[in-house]
């Protein structure tokens, strides 16, 4: 399983819309979206925000080449692992000083994942005799999730948390991957059963529970917030990828509006969202900035 690049700036807003989504036996939740886009990039695409608002992600140049940013405010900054190539920035902590965690490709072409703080690389390579990692999740402790295969190619979700690494594999999957942690140290995961279709699970330190978006042909949790909401990409029956938000017990579906497909990635304590869309099929994505209340 992909978890699917992302990238944001909002180096200036294009454009914004309201919509509502609706769950069973609820009142509806409306979701306003604002468009942003890397200036000259060909895609544009966002993982991750945090409190104060600052995003991460990454974005295709014009020669094809993907990197990492980190843009807060108005500063856009450029994220490139000097160990490899194609950077990408997955997420950041909530608060406090920032530090994010993401994935580069080194010279034989796997993916290895990395630490950025203080202006400093710290790679994240797995537990012993991981062939490739990817760090997806971060809280404000510095407990960092993710994703490693092993050996024999098959991936497990990963906890590393003072310097102590704990995989992670939801009973009965043959595939797991970890995406977020909370400030509570609860985890979201995706994991692919024996059928082949991919679930969702969260995870308490103790025991998994299932958390599938109702008629998802493929839920993947990508991030939850303190409060434990939960953002979602999914998979409909077309095979067009969805986003979707668990918040107050109660599942809210959204797309982005008049897009081919959109999903969720990260999320914060302030009711934001981020995302990508694709106006049309094959075409390039971009990011997104959503508000729901």
């Amino acid at each position: 399983m992909k978890k699917y690049k992302s990238i944001l700036s909002v180096l200036g807003s294009v454009l914004a819309f309201m919509v509502a989504a609706t769950a069973a036996d609820s009142a509806p939740l409306t979701f306003k979206f604002t468009i942003t886009r890397v200036p000259g990039a060909i895609q544009t695409l966002t993982t991750g925000i945090n409190n104060a608002g600052v995003t991460v992600g990454q974005y295709e140049d014009k020669n094809n080449v993907f990197h990492g940013y980190i843009l807060n405010g108005k500063k856009l900054t450029t994220i490139d692992d000097p160990n490899g190539t194609g950077t990408l920035c997955s997420n950041l902590n909530l608060n406090g000083a920032i530090a994010v965690v993401g994935s580069y490709n080194n010279s034989d072409g796997n993916s290895v994942g990395f630490l950025y703080k203080s202006g400093k690389f710290t790679d994240i390579p797995g537990p012993k005799g991981a062939a490739t990692a990817v760090a997806y999740g971060i809280n404000d402790s510095g407990a960092i999730v993710g994703s490693y295969t092993d050996s024999s190619g098959v991936a497990h979700g990963f906890l590393l948390k003072n310097k102590i690494y704990t995989t992670l594999d939801v009973p009965g999957s043959v595939a797991t991957g970890a995406l977020g942690v909370n400030n509570k140290g609860k985890i979201v995961l995706f994991w692919q059963d024996s059928r082949g279709a991919n679930e969702s699970s969260i995870y308490n330190g103790r025991t998994y529970k299932t958390i599938n978006v109702p008629g998802a042909a493929d839920s993947f949790a990508s991030d939850l917030n303190s409060a434990g909401d939960v953002v979602y990409q999914w998979v409909d029956s077309s095979g067009r990828l969805r986003g979707a938000l668990f918040h107050g017990g109660k599942y809210y579906k959204f797309n982005f509006p008049r897009s081919f497909q959109a999903f969720g990635s990260g999320i914060n304590d302030k009711n934001v969202i981020v995302g990508g869309y694709e106006v049309n099929k094959n075409g390039p994505f971009s990011g997104f900035r959503v508000t729901f209340k």
